[in-house]
């Protein structure tokens, strides 16, 4: 009795599936996670024992580092003038003129940069401001 030998095809895993599967977990956790803007400039707040969280609408942020260095939302200014701050605000503010100007200013930035930051805003007409701070025994953002 001869037995035949049957030709066997090598079993065969389908991965197109599992490629489909990972990308779209890849997507959904792509979509859905939210990126920190703050996480690039590290700002330690003063403390206040009046502050409080405030979500405001539309803002237009300010921020002043430690080393003196101004930041207009994520633009760096070229220089730490009254003119030069002045204009980057202009320049803001004319895209959204309703907006709040919260001025973030480190607890160790220069006094100077941040009434100079006021006057710059005072002499645009920009009556919605605010500074950022942290609540007393608080840590920062």
């Amino acid at each position: 009795m001869k037995i035949y030998e049957e030709d066997r095809e090598e079993p065969e895993i389908n991965l197109t599936s599992l490629i489909d599967v990972v990308f779209l977990l890849l997507i959904f956790f792509m979509v859905s996670t939210t990126f920190e803007r703050h996480a690039l400039l590290r700002l330690d707040l003063p403390e206040a024992a009046t502050a409080e969280t405030e979500t405001l609408p539309s803002i237009i942020e300010l921020i002043i580092t430690d080393d003196g260095r101004l930041f207009i939302d994520d633009q760096m200014l070229a220089d730490d003038r009254r003119e030069t701050v002045q204009a980057g605000l202009v320049q803001r503010f004319a895209d959204n003129p309703d907006a709040t100007l919260v001025i973030r200013a480190d607890a160790e930035a220069p006094h100077r940069l941040v009434v100079r930051a006021l006057d710059a805003a005072a002499a645009e007409g920009i009556r919605r401001l605010t500074i950022a701070a942290v609540e007393e025994g608080g840590e920062g953002p």
